[in-house]
Parts: structure tokens; C-alpha cells; sequence
């Protein structure tokens, strides 16, 4: 299993938000590259980046940041938040070296981007991010939410070929309350889609239990930065798993 540490990037800081909300906010770096640097020390082999600025307004607003973070560390990065099109695509797969993009927004309200994007670039490089709220898939930076439920929208995925998803469930992300299971259970008994588990993460007992069930990764933020969670000890005695 991966153990996937998590760096969210606010006005050029990696930061951490309450169940999404962008009003609450504690930063723990000024300088996010060298929080890469670390993680990597620490064993890590996938970087998870997430541009909030962006997924709010759907632009690369932290684009200078995601290239010092790409120049400082040799992990493979995933990255999402506001890449609506294919020209933002390009930009970080091509010209960045960003190893992945995560489509959140645009891969419900676009499929046919999604699909285009998949048939260029294949389904190593294009996730989708399956962000949900009360059952639902949640767009926008998650300030909104949509009709579809989210097993009917991985499904969809699966079926035009999709292979890797990052699932949140938004109650719970950065409240190291631990994860939905509930969620990630009829996840794996519907689809056989690899997913990440994302949000509520609170100790090393909870990232165990991931492992254990045999899905594909966790990340790990919060939780890391709160002292939680050792990643060095946890990749060495997870990452292979």
C-alpha cells in the first residue's frame, strides 16, 4: 500500500483546512518545497499536492510553488485543484513533470474533456477526484455540491476506463476523526476502481486498518503535521504491504 503524505497550498503556503472550509485554515509552512524534501527523507515515493486556490477558481494559481515543490523532491507527484481543461493538462504534465493530474470539477461536469484527456495522456497520469458530501459528488473547491451520487459517478468512471480515483469524504477531511470505512467499503464492493483513501486519517492504527483491507493508498496529511503520525516508521512499516 502507499502511504501518501499531503501538501495543500494556499497563497503560496502548505495549509490544512477544516472539512473544506477555506475561513478555516492553519498554516504549517511557509515554504512547502522544503515540507516535500522532508517527506521524501522520510521514505515517501507519491507526493500529494493540492492547489485550493485553484479548485476554487478553476486557474493554476500556485503554479509557481508546484514547480519549486517538482524542482526539490524525485518523488512522483499527483496533483489537483482547478485544472478544467486540457491546456492545464498539458502544462503540468508536459512542461511541470508532474507525474498525474487529479480531475475533480471538470470530470463530472465535462465527461467529454475527461475522456479526451484519458485517450491522450492514459489512465496512469489522469485520476479523478470523487469529493463527497452527504452521499453526493462535490465540485468547485468543494463550496458546491451536486445531484449525482458519488457510487453512480465511479461507476460512470470505470466504465470509460478510469482506474485510479482519490475519494474524500469531505465531513471528515481534516478532522482526524478517522475515515469513512462505511464509504470506502461500498466503494470496493461496487467497483473494482483502485482508490485512495482521503480524509480523517488520525493515526498509524487508522492508516493499518487501509492496508489491511487491501486498498491501493492512503494519504496523510493532517495527521502528520499534528504529530499523529511518524510517516518515516509508518512507510516503513506499511509502504510495502
Amino acid at each position: 500500500m502507499l502511504v501518501i503524505p499531503a501538501i495543500d497550498l494556499k497563497d503560496g503556503q502548505a495549509v490544512r483546512l477544516f472539512k473544506g472550509d477555506y475561513q478555516q485554515k492553519t498554516v504549517y509552512s511557509d515554504h512547502p518545497e522544503e515540507l516535500a524534501q522532508t517527506f521524501e527523507e522520510a521514505g515517501a515515493k507519491f507526493l500529494h499536492v493540492v492547489d485550493l486556490d485553484g479548485a476554487k477558481d478553476g486557474q493554476a494559481k500556485n503554479l509557481e510553488t508546484i514547480k519549486k515543490i517538482r524542482k526539490q523532491t524525485s518523488m512522483k507527484i499527483e496533483l489537483g485543484g482547478g485544472i478544467r481543461d486540457l491546456k492545464t493538462v498539458q502544462l503540468y504534465l508536459e512542461e511541470v513533470g508532474i507525474d498525474r493530474v487529479i480531475l475533480g470539477t471538470a470530470a463530472l461536469e465535462d465527461p467529454e474533456f475527461l475522456k479526451t484527456a484519458l485517450k491522450r495522456y492514459g489512465s496512469e497520469k489522469i485520476v479523478v477526484g470523487v469529493d463527497v458530501k452527504n452521499g453526493f459528488v462535490s465540485t468547485a473547491g468543494w463550496l458546491e455540491t451536486s445531484q449525482t451520487p458519488y457510487l453512480e459517478f465511479i461507476q460512470f468512471l470505470e466504465k470509460i476506463g478510469v482506474q485510479y480515483i482519490v475519494a474524500t469524504d469531505i465531513s471528515k477531511d481534516g478532522t482526524l476523526m478517522g475515515p469513512n470505512f462505511d464509504m470506502y467499503d461500498q466503494i470496493a464492493k461496487t467497483s473494482s476502481i483502485q482508490f485512495v483513501v482521503s480524509g480523517g486519517i488520525k493515526d498509524f492504527d487508522n492508516i493499518k486498518k487501509v492496508a489491511e483491507k487491501g486498498y491501493y493508498a492512503c494519504i496523510v496529511g493532517k495527521a502528520y503535521y499534528e504529530k499523529k503520525v511518524d510517516l518515516k516508521e509508518t512507510i516503513q512499516c506499511l509502504q510495502n504491504v
